[in-house]
């Protein structure tokens, strides 16, 4: 469950997800500090490892490695630090809020989950996400007063993922 976070398919994939680190982890850090980051790293690891179990359990040859699910988490942390960060996605010209890409990047995710896209973990994350998203609730509970809207608004389709997750097979 931990290890697959030092494990990466190919080059690419590794240099995909420290970038992902090293924009959004000096957020974390200089806001909350190095345990808090740690936490939600290796708690957002385990979620998505662990949605990703859940999901492939039937499947017998599957198999997942990379850090994808802990970047996702350190991503929805972030996002909930500062939801109207602007990000750039290509091909957009313009950069559009965090909280936007959040809701697009969790949709996403499930759409992935559902359609079985690519030789991609959209399960781990999806669980990365959920598990960044309520880990920094639990670690930081003040995202409640500085960030309300992005809480809900982000919260919303993790609930009913919650409820309604058994639809995705």
């Amino acid at each position: 469950m931990l290890s697959t976070a030092f494990l990466h398919v190919d080059y690419l994939h590794l240099i995909l997800n420290m970038y992902v680190l090293y924009i959004f982890a000096p957020l974390i850090i200089w806001k909350l500090g190095v345990i808090k980051f740690i936490v939600l790293y290796f708690g957002s690891l385990l979620a998505g490892n662990l949605l990703t179990m859940q999901f492939h359990k039937h499947e017998l040859y599957y198999s997942a490695v990379g850090a994808s699910g802990a970047v996702s988490g350190i991503l929805y942390a972030a996002i909930l630090l500062d939801p109207d960060m602007p990000l750039l996605m290509f091909p957009l010209p313009i950069p559009i809020p965090g909280f936007v890409f959040g809701l697009g990047y969790l949709l996403y995710s499930v759409y992935g989950m559902k359609k079985r896209i690519g030789n991609i973990g959209h399960s781990a994350h999806l669980g990365g996400a959920i598990g960044g998203y309520a880990l920094m609730l639990l670690v930081h509970p003040q995202i409640f007063v500085e960030s309300k809207l992005t809480v809900i608004h982000l919260g919303i389709p993790i609930v009913l993922l919650l409820f309604f997750g058994n639809k995705l097979k």
